[in-house]
């Protein structure tokens, strides 16, 4: 339960921390210009800041949804170790004792497993939302500058 909860809290703050990175870039227009002509700056630096970042944040790329955290490792782990187990008790004598060590063994290697992967899953989904949250921020110090360098003020 302590797992989930981390698990859910770091989730909702790397949200917190990627819809903080795409705040927009405010511009206010040049004095006595028109509205075609400032909606035509913002196209073109908008274009220009694509173009030197690789990134559109009208069309980000989707990152792929991590997978849901797997569950019933321990049980598959015990009925692995089991049967290995009452194989291995068999031959010494005793298919009871055997399946019991099994199905503990097994039981314990599967939750560690899960665990792992769990986390492996939980890294990479962290990792992807920092390069997206890089990749907005790189786009707007481009579109930015791009707007100040025409004279607008940018903040």
């Amino acid at each position: 339960m302590k797992r989930w909860t981390t698990t859910i809290v770091t989730g909702l703050a790397a949200c917190a921390l990627v819809s903080a990175a795409q705040a927009e870039v405010f511009v206010y227009p040049k004095p006595g210009q028109s509205q075609d002509a400032f909606q035509k700056d913002q196209y073109e630096c908008h274009n220009w800041a694509t173009q030197q970042t690789g990134f559109n944040p009208a069309a980000p790329p989707q990152t792929a949804a991590a997978p849901p955290p797997q569950q019933g490792g321990a049980v598959r782990g015990a009925a692995r170790g089991a049967a290995v187990g009452a194989v291995g008790g068999a031959i010494a004598g005793d298919a009871g004792k055997g399946a019991a060590v099994g199905a503990a063994v097994g039981g314990t290697a599967g939750v560690m497993r899960q665990n792992q992967n769990n986390r492996a899953a939980a890294q990479a989904s962290q990792q992807a939302q920092a390069q997206q949250q890089a990749a907005y921020g790189n786009y707007d110090k481009a579109y930015a500058t791009c707007l100040s360098g025409r004279g607008y003020s940018v903040k």
